[in-house]
C-alpha cells in the first residue's frame, strides 16, 4: 500500500492577484462608507503602509524594466537569424498595431459623436473638479509643452547617448538603441558577437529571475492599490463622471471583445474563447498595476507558457508592443479630446476629427507604457484642435480607473499581435546565408 501524500495544490498567482484585487475593493468599501477617508487612522494606514508597499512594488518593477526590454528585444532580433525574417515580422507587426489602432480610435470617436457624454455635464460640479485637479493639470499641461513634436519626434527616437536614454526613461530611445544591436549581432558572425549574445541572453534569464521574485509580491501590492484608490474616492467619481466612463468603458469592450475577438479567430486562427482565457493572468496583472512595461514580464511568460508562440516573434513582439501598441490609450485619448471639445462647447469639424484620429494613433505608439502616461498626449492634442487643455483636469479623478481599463486592452492586443504574427512562424532561427564567419 502507497504511503505517498499528494502535495497540496498552490492557488495560481492568477488567482492570488484577483484575490488581492477583490479583497482591496471590499476592505476599501467598508472603510470609505462607515469610516471615511478622512478618519487619522486610515491617513495613517494609507501613508504609511498601504502607499508605500504599493509605490515599493511598481519601484522593482520598473527597475527591472528597462534591462529586460533591452534584453529581450535584442535577443529576439538576434534569435531571427535573419535580416529578412526580422523585416518579415517587423512590418506584420506595425501593420497589425496601426490598423487595430486604427480602429480602435473610429470606434471611440463613432461612440463619443453619437452618445455625447460631455454634453450632459454639470457645468457647476465640473468646473468644481477643474479646480480639485488644476495643479495637477498645470504640471501635466507644462509637460506636454515640452514634449518634441514633428519631425523632432521622430528625430527623438535616435538617442545620442544610450545610458542618458535609460536614465531618462525614454523607451523608445532604449529600443531603437537595442534594435540596431541586434541586428548588428545577426550581420555579425564571430565568436565575439556570439559571446556578446550570450552576456544579453543571461541579462534576460536573470532580469525574469529577480521578476519573478518580486512578482511573488503582486497579490499583497495589488491589494494595497485597490484599498488606497477605493478607501479614498469610492464610487463617487465614477458616478459624477458617469457618462464619460461608460462611453469610455463601452469603447474599450467593443474593441476587446469583439475586434480583438474577430483577429484572433480570422488571423491568427484560434479561439478567442481558449485565447482569453489563457491570457487572463496578463490582463489581471495590466489591470492591476496600469501600466504596460510592468506586465511585461507576465505577458512574456504568458506567451510562452500558455499561449506557446515562438519566443523570437514574442519577445520582439511585447517588448515593441509594451510602448508601440497601445490600442486602448489612442482610444482613450480619441475620446477625452472629443468629450472636452463636447464641454467647452467647442464644434470639431470632420477634418479637426480626423487630425484627433491621426494625433491618437501616432501618440498610441509613442506614448509611455507608464500609469498615466496618456495625459501629457492629450493634453497636447487639446491645444492642436482648440481645445483648452487645462480641461484636463475635468477627467483626472476618474483617471486612474479608466487607465487600469485601457491598459488591460492594450495587452491584451500585445499578445494578440504576437499570436497573429506568430502565425506560421517557427521557433527555429533561420541562418542568414552566406555571411562570412570572422575570426
Amino acid at each position: 500500500m502507497s504511503t505517498e501524500t499528494a502535495a497540496p495544490s498552490r492557488l495560481p498567482m492568477h488567482w492570488k492577484i484577483a484575490l488581492g484585487f477583490a479583497m482591496g475593493i471590499a476592505l476599501g468599501l467598508v472603510v470609505y462608507r462607515f469610516v471615511g477617508a478622512d478618519a487619522p487612522w486610515v491617513k495613517a494606514f494609507i501613508e504609511y503602509g498601504t502607499q508605500p508597499f504599493s509605490t515599493i512594488f511598481l519601484r522593482l518593477i520598473f527597475m527591472l524594466v528597462i534591462p529586460l526590454l533591452f534584453s529581450a528585444l535584442v535577443v529576439g532580433i538576434s534569435e531571427m537569424g535573419d535580416v529578412r525574417a526580422l523585416g518579415r515580422i517587423g512590418w506584420r507587426t506595425l501593420g497589425y498595431t496601426t490598423v487595430l489602432s486604427a480602429i480602435a480610435v473610429l470606434i471611440g470617436l463613432v461612440l463619443v459623436n453619437w452618445l455625447k457624454p460631455g454634453v450632459g455635464v454639470d457645468s457647476a460640479e465640473a468646473m468644481n473638479m477643474m479646480s480639485e485637479g488644476a495643479e495637477r493639470a498645470k504640471s501635466i499641461v507644462s509637460d506636454s509643452a515640452s514634449q518634441p513634436k514633428g519631425l523632432d519626434m521622430l528625430i527623438a527616437i535616435v538617442p545620442d547617448n544610450v545610458i542618458k536614454a535609460a536614465a531618462d526613461n525614454t523607451i523608445l530611445a532604449v529600443m531603437f538603441f537595442a534594435l540596431m544591436l541586434g541586428i548588428g549581432l545577426v550581420l555579425t558572425r564571430s565568436e565575439a558577437a556570439n559571446t556578446l549574445k550570450r552576456v544579453i541572453e543571461g541579462l534576460f534569464d536573470v532580469s525574469m529571475t529577480l521578476i519573478g521574485l518580486v512578482i511573488k509580491l503582486a497579490p499583497y501590492a495589488v491589494f494595497c492599490l485597490m484599498f488606497n484608490l477605493v478607501a479614498q474616492f469610492g464610487w463617487d467619481l465614477l458616478v459624477r463622471l458617469g457618462a464619460f466612463v461608460l462611453v469610455v468603458l463601452l469603447a474599450l469592450a467593443v474593441h476587446q471583445f469583439v475586434v480583438y475577438s474577430l483577429a484572433i479567430w480570422l488571423i491568427a486562427k484560434r479561439s478567442p474563447i481558449g485565447f482569453f482565457r489563457d491570457v487572463q493572468e496578463a490582463m489581471l496583472m495590466a489591470f492591476s498595476t496600469a501600466s504596460s512595461n510592468a506586465t511585461l514580464p507576465t505577458a512574456l511568460r504568458v506567451a510562452d507558457e500558455k499561449l506557446h508562440l515562438p519566443k523570437r516573434v514574442s519577445r520582439f513582439v511585447l517588448t515593441v508592443g509594451a510602448t508601440a501598441n497601445q490600442n486602448g490609450t489612442a482610444l482613450f485619448e480619441g475620446v477625452t479630446v472629443l468629450f472636452l471639445a463636447q464641454y467647452f462647447g467647442i464644434d470639431l469639424t470632420l477634418p479637426q476629427q480626423v487630425t484627433v484620429m491621426f494625433v491618437c494613433i501616432l501618440g498610441g505608439i509613442g506614448t509611455a507604457g507608464v500609469p498615466s502616461g496618456s495625459l501629457p498626449v492629450i493634453a497636447l492634442i487639446c491645444a492642436m484642435v482648440g481645445v483648452p487643455p487645462e480641461g484636463i483636469g475635468l477627467v483626472l479623478g476618474v483617471n486612474h480607473f479608466l487607465d487600469m481599463c485601457r491598459t488591460t486592452v492594450n495587452v491584451t492586443g500585445d499578445l494578440g499581435i504576437a499570436a497573429m504574427v506568430s502565425r506560421g512562424e517557427s521557433d527555429a532561427p533561420q541562418d542568414a546565408p552566406d555571411a562570412p564567419i570572422k575570426t
